[in-house]
């Protein structure tokens, strides 16, 4: 084989392919050999003939004929990677030959033409959408599926073929506007169809006939294709086009009835729950579409059973699997909260949906307010979705971890639950995610969603119960991702402080452990954390000196403000400020800070020199708040009790400031036994002559 040209090799494997009769493996090899021959020639500039010359219409046929539904699902699958090479080397004369493939097929009108036809069209919608719905809106063609779906005998296999043609072509709006007009009333017939009112008719007229289910005798259609007939009216339902928004506003106009949302996503649950393994995969596909609705999803997160079945189902499906996607978007659905907009934003939400419904402007639903979707998350979290949700970050796509990550980050906006989080390995999975979504570089607000949950959990969470242990993760690897959101996303247009407090939260919790932990907070985001100090958000900024109270009980953190440099004096400035502060917050982290740093002769030299410096600190002691009187009192106390020439230097500069009866009256108005202690520990070293 290496020894023949690639022309050669083509014509040698699409021999093979014609003449069939080979076991699958031998099938896939086959339609493997030909895709690396065609992706090589697309790659290859310098050949002198392209393998498509040689690839003429009934090598097309071939080709395309592996995509039947009727093969094995290995063989489509790799059938569909055959195509889609093909499509992409030989251009614009493999859509010319995938048109005339199509509607020759379709115009011969046999079952097995149909079946063919439809089910190459499904396949090759997702690889060429914009050329496959051209040939699906051709004139005269979707009219045509009418005749076709309301036969007198019915067959299964064309009308599955049929509806998965639709149900991949639903994805592009203008086919949907099309299936729309030309296809609703048949496909509500299908879903409508009583399964028993032929069965007793038949059964009546002759007792003996035996009657199985989809078979001719019944004349009528199986569940399997009520199922997909359903599955696309929830996709016509769920995202209405623009004809049917035109209708819904025109008053004048009657609609006729319709199966509704509601009325589909009973079908599939009904269907799931009586049978999870049969047509699971549409049924949960339905459901990914009807959730979008607020009604459904209330319906679905309150049953119990339903949502237990759904855990099921995506625990027992394969990674990167359709199915998989599918189960992840309902549980999105019933956990997405409603974004949080400026109020400049809601003005311009309610211009915009007063435009839309000429001159008719109408509330949000309740049922996507905040208390619906914390209740739906409980739910979701009680029917034991973690654990699955770890197993499946472990192997899945991409695509399928930036849901993961949005559930969880849902599930995590629930205080009581954020420790039981931490213990089936949402901490593990976050951290993971945010990694594996930075390496990629594409996803970065799949980066922040999952810093953001990491950060509420260990807000909540002792982090020794969380890292420590025998557990592989060590503490360190949570502080890149919560460093990452202290800034504002750059992609937003306002922005949102949320993440930036629940970081410093998070980061201030770690800090509280141990030295290294604090050091590598430093080293790795004190520029971002310095920052926030001076936020105009006083939450934030109490955030930001809530950490930095933590961070200066280790040597890097009191070098910060120690060093013999101008970023320090300017550093010790801007506490001594947020310690005169109007947020009691403020002023109690600040004075928390001081307490630690007067215990060096850099830092008393620093207050003493800066100007109100020991007003500040004086002021701290005569708060009406004990907490606040503590730190006032340790902050005199470590100043005036320093050796050398900056004990004397603060002495001098307390008594001038009256700081003797300062501590005179923050002792009288003490209560606890150690705020009293320190105060006459303070006044005694003050009152003794130097």
């Amino acid at each position: 084989m290496a020894k023949l040209s690639c022309v050669e090799q083509t014509q040698l494997i699409l021999a093979r392919l014609m003449e069939g009769g080979q076991e699958d493996d031998d099938t896939c090899r086959e339609l493997d050999g030909l895709t690396k021959l065609l992706n090589d020639d697309v790659e290859d500039k310098n050949k002198e003939q392209s393998i498509c010359e040689v690839i003429d219409d009934v090598c097309v046929d071939t080709i395309l004929g592996y995509l039947d539904m009727r093969q094995a699902d290995s063989v489509r699958g790799h059938a569909v990677l055959t195509a889609s090479a093909y499509l992409k080397a030989a251009g614009d004369n493999a859509n010319e030959a995938l048109r005339t493939f199509f509607f020759d097929r379709v115009k011969r009108g046999t079952y097995d033409d149909y079946i063919v036809a439809f089910c190459v069209a499904a396949a090759v919608f997702p690889i060429a959408p914009d050329m496959t719905a051209d040939m699906f809106l051709s004139e005269g063609f979707l009219p045509s599926l009418d005749s076709l779906m309301r036969r007198k005998w019915k067959s299964r296999k064309v009308e599955t073929a049929c509806l998965e043609m639709l149900n991949a072509a639903s994805m592009n709006a203008q086919c949907r506007e099309a299936i729309q007009k030309y296809c609703t009333d048949w496909l509500e017939e299908v879903v409508d169809q009583d399964p028993d009112e032929l069965a007793k008719a038949i059964h009546s007229a002759d007792p003996d006939v035996h009657v199985t289910e989809g078979s001719i005798a019944m004349r009528r259609h199986s569940e399997a294709v009520q199922n997909l007939a359903a599955v696309i009216l929830a996709k016509l339902r769920a995202v209405p086009s623009s004809a049917q928004q035109t209708a819904e506003g025109s008053e004048s106009r009657i609609q006729q009835a319709t199966t509704s949302i509601e009325d589909l996503s009973h079908m599939f649950s009904s269907m799931l729950l009586k049978d999870p393994e049969s047509g699971k995969r549409h049924s949960v596909e339905g459901l990914a579409y009807a959730t979008i609705q607020p009604v459904v999803k209330e319906e679905v997160a309150r049953n119990e059973e339903l949502l237990k079945t759904l855990v099921k189902i995506l625990g027992d499906a394969p990674p990167k699997s359709p199915l998989t996607y599918g189960a992840l978007s309902v549980f999105m659905n019933l956990t997405r909260y409603q974004p949080t907009q400026s109020e400049e934003e809601k003005k311009m939400a309610q211009l915009k949906a007063y435009a839309n419904a000429a001159g008719k402007l109408g509330p949000g639903n309740p049922l996507n307010d905040h208390d619906h979707v914390s209740e739906r998350c409980k739910r979701v979290f009680e029917a034991g979705i973690v654990p699955v949700l770890v197993t499946h970050s472990r192997h899945g796509s991409i695509a399928s971890l930036n849901l993961i990550v949005s559930i969880i980050s849902a599930l995590s906006v629930t205080i009581s639950i954020r420790g039981q989080l931490a213990q089936q390995g949402a901490v593990n999975l976050l951290i993971a995610a945010f990694t594996a979504a930075s390496v990629s570089g594409t996803e970065a607000q799949t980066t922040r969603t999952a810093a953001q949950a990491l950060a509420r959990i260990l807000i909540s969470t002792n982090p020794a119960l969380v890292f420590g242990g025998t557990r592989a993760r060590p503490q360190n690897s949570a502080i890149r991702p919560l460093i990452s959101i202290i800034p504002p996303d750059p992609a937003a247009e306002t922005r949102d402080l949320l993440p930036t407090f629940e970081a410093l939260m998070a980061l201030t919790n770690l800090a509280s452990t141990d030295d290294d932990t604090r050091a590598t907070i430093i080293n790795n985001g004190w520029s971002e954390i310095e920052e926030q100090l001076l936020s105009s958000n006083h939450l934030v900024s109490k955030a930001a000196v809530e950490l930095i109270c933590n961070l200066v009980q280790c040597v890097e953190g009191v070098a910060l403000y120690a060093a013999d440099n101008p970023q320090a004096a300017n550093r010790l400035h801007i506490l001594l400020a947020l310690a005169d502060a109007e947020d009691e917050g403020t002023r109690s982290a600040a004075g928390g800070a001081l307490a630690s740093l007067t215990a060096y002769e850099a830092v008393v030299t620093g207050i003493v020199k800066r100007k109100r410096g020991v007003e500040v600190v004086l002021g701290l002691c005569g708060e009406e708040n004990e907490d606040l009187r503590h730190r006032g009192a340790f902050i005199v106390y470590n100043m005036v009790a320093c050796e050398g020439e900056p004990g004397k230097m603060a002495r001098k500069e307390m008594r001038e400031k009256n700081g003797v009866e300062v501590l005179k009256e923050c002792a009288k108005s003490s209560r606890r036994a150690e705020v009293v202690e320190v105060t006459i520990q303070a006044l005694k070293v003050l009152l003794e002559q130097d």
